[in-house]
């Protein structure tokens, strides 16, 4: 596996609101070094989700800080309960975390990046543009936002990066033009995205439209968002005569092997595919929340990944049970 996740206590320090749906924890280990981490690092933390013990990834915002880790979570009324229970924390609480880990590879060679931010996804960015001003590269951040009163960190980046930062807010009519965006940058230049499933999908399609290499798009996105709401939906076992609900606020990987189905997993953010499922039967529809599968793969809908995708109806998949297994 490549995600072997090391777990340490931590005490929130502090929490701030950045804008009325996005709040700052700021949280220090036990064990905090202060050691540097990789662009693009995120952390684990452990949370109660009706009782029971869950983990949500979040990106850490900015590099490292001499009080310990931040991290920004928007309250979203359609999650699965993740950002709620943050959302309840004041500071001396405490939880348990990962050591950061980073799944981004930027080619620190190339002179010329693009940054383009959707919303709450200018949390990994806030760090990369401050290690490529650093580097003294040439950085141009698109920040895409409803209004820029939810645009967290923008008075940060404003002082960080001047003109050089542009922001696409909806109700003053500037929405973001990937396709124009992506035609406009000089030729080997290499883009850093973080936003929702929706924009995620547009910014492929835009990236493969102006020809340029699939290697110099590099991405993460929220293994919460999709494009269908959050709500339950159905599982059923081929042979077995067995279904399960997937209730909103509980992943389909975590349902099936807490009923003893031992689901192989590595990342559990959608990003591996080691948790890949067969799908047999479908009575609705699925929505792919994994960005582990091509586009083709997903409207064949043959496959889910249960760690982060979701649907809408029942869906029938392989069963579980081998023949073969002892």
């Amino acid at each position: 596996m490549r995600f072997i996740d090391t777990w340490t206590s931590a005490t929130l320090l502090a929490v701030r609101d950045l804008t009325p749906g996005i709040r700052e924890f700021l949280l220090r280990p036990d064990d905090f070094t202060g050691a540097p981490y990789p662009v693009g690092s995120h952390i684990d933390v452990g949370v109660t989700i009706d009782g029971q013990p869950q983990s949500r990834s979040y990106s850490l915002v900015g590099e490292i800080d001499p009080q310990g880790f931040r991290i920004a979570v928007r309250h979203a009324a359609d999650s699965r309960g993740g950002s709620r229970y943050m959302w309840s924390l004041v500071p001396g609480a405490r939880l348990n975390i990962t050591q950061p880990a980073s799944l981004v590879q930027l080619d620190w060679t190339r002179r010329q990046f693009c940054l383009v931010a959707g919303g709450v996804g200018i949390t990994p960015i806030v760090g990369a543009a401050e290690v490529l001003v650093r580097r003294d590269a040439g950085v141009t951040l698109h920040y895409a936002v409803r209004s820029r009163g939810d645009a967290a960190y923008l008075d940060t980046l404003e002082r960080l990066l001047g003109d050089r930062l542009i922001v696409h807010a909806g109700d003053e009519g500037r929405r973001l033009d990937l396709d124009n965006v992506f035609a406009s940058l000089p030729q080997d230049t290499m883009t850093l995205f973080c936003g929702p499933m929706r924009m995620l999908d547009a910014a492929r399609r835009a990236w493969e439209a102006s020809g340029r290499p699939p290697t110099d798009l590099r991405y993460e996105t929220f293994g919460s968002s999709g494009l269908l709401p959050t709500e339950a939906f159905r599982v059923r076992l081929r042979g077995e005569g067995t279904e399960f609900v997937i209730p909103r606020d509980r992943s389909m990987l975590d349902v099936l092997n807490e009923a003893g189905h031992e689901v192989m997993s590595d990342c559990r953010r959608g990003e591996c595919g080691v948790c890949a499922i067969d799908v047999v039967d479908l009575d609705g529809e699925i929505d792919h929340r994994d960005v582990f599968f091509s586009d083709h793969q997903k409207q064949a809908s043959r496959k889910i990944c249960a760690c982060v995708s979701r649907a809408r109806g029942t869906i029938t998949v392989d069963t579980l049970h081998r023949a073969d297994a002892p």
